[in-house]
């Protein structure tokens, strides 16, 4: 039996956090844990969470009080890194885009989106760590295009034939298994790339990978 991705809510109207709840109960591979209304509940929540009930995956609105989805991501990347979230907002901006990236959230979904996107989304986040729509790859180009707001990365130069292979794959959301298995090497292997092509370019996440792949043209958003 496939494990169940556990998810987090966050969201200040008490009316979609719950509508969520009852839509994703009928989805057979996604559980909803935790749900909070505000920053602060759900940090108070983690803290009081077993392991076994800790979630995947977050998804957070950015409007909120007396803590907004901005500084929420902060403290969730500095005290659990591990987590991946998915910014549910309808201030669907480049700039705001570009902030979370940045910040390393995993995806970035408008309010309106349909179920289907959004278990996809959750899919994608759990098994590649990020997952971009084509509005998203279209505020991302014209985020990249900003020589003001560009990120900033070391030169591709500086990654192996091997790794660019593996960053290719990252980038096309295989799993390290799955990389492992299409270039005859180990999972462990895989990870070690992973973790030596994040330390060359600077990057901090499977997030930054992809960013660093199409600024450097690595990978196509087309």
């Amino acid at each position: 039996m496939n494990k169940k991705i556990k998810i987090a809510i966050i969201d200040d109207e008490t009316l979609l956090v719950e509508g969520f709840s009852i839509m994703f109960s009928n989805v057979k591979n996604i559980q909803v844990g935790i749900t909070a209304n505000n920053g602060l509940d759900f940090l108070n929540a983690l803290e009081e969470s077993l392991e076994s009930d800790f979630p995947d995956i977050a998804i957070i609105d950015i409007q909120m009080k007396p803590m907004d989805g901005f500084e929420l991501v902060e403290i969730l990347k500095e005290k659990h890194p591990y987590l991946k979230i998915i910014i549910l907002s309808s201030h669907y901006k480049s700039n705001v885009l570009g902030h979370m990236i940045k910040l390393g959230v995993s995806a970035f979904i408008p309010k309106n989106a349909n179920k289907e996107l959004l278990v996809t989304a959750i899919e994608s986040v759990n098994n590649s760590g990020v997952y971009f729509t084509k509005t998203d790859q279209e505020l991302l180009a014209k985020y990249l295009s900003s020589r003001s707001k560009k990120l900033r990365f070391t030169s591709n130069e500086l990654l192996s034939k091997r790794e660019n292979e593996i960053l290719k794959l990252i980038c096309l959301e295989n799993t390290n298994q799955e990389i492992g298995d299409k270039l005859c090497i180990s999972k462990r292997t895989v990870e070690n790339h992973r973790q030596k092509i994040l330390e060359k370019i600077g990057a901090k996440n499977t997030v930054g990978l992809v960013v660093y792949a199409i600024a450097n043209d690595i990978h196509s958003l087309t």
